[in-house]
């Protein structure tokens, strides 16, 4: 066996992205633009998604893949679990890849769940007789049995990502990559996965794992890589990880107010965001207002999306306009805001993420304004710190005896 599960050098890969030409939208409209303009050639320009990046990965770590959108997590995943090809630079892996990179990969919807496990098993390089010895413990660790011979088609998307991980998880390759949709799953299954990748790693094989949960990260994983705008910025401990993390948020921050390097298609961009009180107590409502501008060529109204999130990029809360039914006309600018109620955050520094979408996202502008929750107790008596120092958020409770 290789000395490194993984080793990687000068990686690259670089997309490149049309400007300067027409949106069209219809084959009829590309034909027209390309009759009135029969010389007019497509220019471009290089976005490099994973820039210059070099690590090696030794045995049985457990290494957590962290950073902000766009900054080119999934992309190196992709090039690891050999699903992209790099531009330029080494990837040698030392064994065989199972990955779990989105719901169903790996899948032929119209085969059954029996049928795809072999399917995937014969993609990693197994053998029939290897797959049949896990067969069993695949089944009943994803609790999808009795419609193992049914279309994955029909699956729901928590059925799909139990089967699709129990399938990486069991079959035995080297390495294990994994992206961030175990959130699909319910609690008890995210629990049982996180401690299945945690005997995969103690086992001796080397686990991937992209996430925006810091937590998950630090539960799960013996190293970390923190990622920005597709350089690696830090690769060591966890906690390392994390400090860089939080120290380049300002940095990121003061970025991200230009619309332009913002995530998202740019139909549509927000244009103002604000906390109405940057500092308030545990339990005081939470005001966030925010302006969209407009653009009368996209079709149908949009939705936002707010995240709150703590010093680690934890999602504390998410408020999603739709659960409301709060529909925005991109016809017309859009002044609106965003009040939470009874959410009891902890004392801490809190960090605002605005998202504009419909399909998919416009505009994503992490950090769009920041708060304090003072360090002040809800609660009518005092006591230790030690009272209140688990859970994410604090709550409006009562214990009763009974008679």
């Amino acid at each position: 066996m290789p000395d490194t599960a993984i080793t990687v050098e000068h990686l690259t890969k670089t997309y490149r992205i049309v400007r300067g030409s027409a949106s069209n939208n219809r084959i009829t409209e590309a034909v027209l633009e390309r009759m009135r303009h029969p010389f007019r050639r497509a220019e471009y320009t290089s976005f490099p998604a994973i820039d210059d990046v070099t690590f090696d990965i030794p045995w049985g770590e457990a290494v957590g893949i962290i950073g902000r959108n766009g900054a080119g997590k999934s992309t190196l995943l992709k090039l690891l679990t050999r699903i992209a090809a790099p531009t330029a630079g080494l990837i040698d892996l030392g064994g065989r890849v199972g990955s779990l990179l989105e719901v169903g990969t790996g899948f032929h919807p119209e085969l059954t769940g029996r049928e795809n496990i072999y399917l995937n098993g014969s993609l990693l390089g197994m053998s029939r007789k290897e797959i049949r010895r896990r067969f069993d413990e695949i089944v009943e660790f994803s609790g999808v049995s009795k419609f193992l011979d049914t279309q994955v088609k029909r699956y729901s998307s928590g059925m799909y990502v139990r089967l699709a991980f129990s399938v990486a998880a069991h079959l035995e390759t080297e390495i294990l990559a994994i992206d961030e949709v175990l959130a699909v799953g319910d609690a008890e299954f995210q629990a049982k996965s996180l401690a299945k990748m945690r005997e995969v790693a103690h086992s001796g094989r080397t686990v991937l794992y992209v996430s925006h949960q810091a937590s998950t990260v630090t539960s799960l994983c013996t190293s970390a890589m923190f990622l920005e705008q597709g350089r690696l910025s830090y690769y060591g401990d966890v906690d390392g990880a994390m400090e860089r993390y939080r120290s380049t948020f300002e940095t990121f921050q003061l970025e991200q107010k230009d619309a332009s390097k913002r995530f998202g298609s740019g139909e549509l961009r927000l244009i103002g965001a604000r906390v109405a009180d940057q500092s308030q107590d545990p339990t005081d409502d939470i005001v966030i207002e925010f302006e969209v501008g407009s653009n009368p060529d996209v079709v149908g109204k949009y939705f936002v999306s707010c995240h709150i999130n703590d010093a680690d990029g934890n999602v504390v809360v998410q408020c999603d306009s739709r659960l409301v039914g709060a529909w925005f006309d991109p016809a017309v600018p859009q002044r609106g805001s965003l009040v939470v109620r009874s959410l009891w955050l902890k004392p801490g520094r809190y960090f605002v993420d605005l998202f504009v979408c419909q399909a998919g996202v416009m505009d994503a502008w992490q950090g769009a304004d920041t708060f304090d929750v003072l360090p002040s107790s809800p609660y009518p008596e005092l006591t230790s710190d030690e009272a209140m120092s688990h859970g994410a958020v604090l709550a409006d409770f009562s214990y009763e005896a009974a008679s």
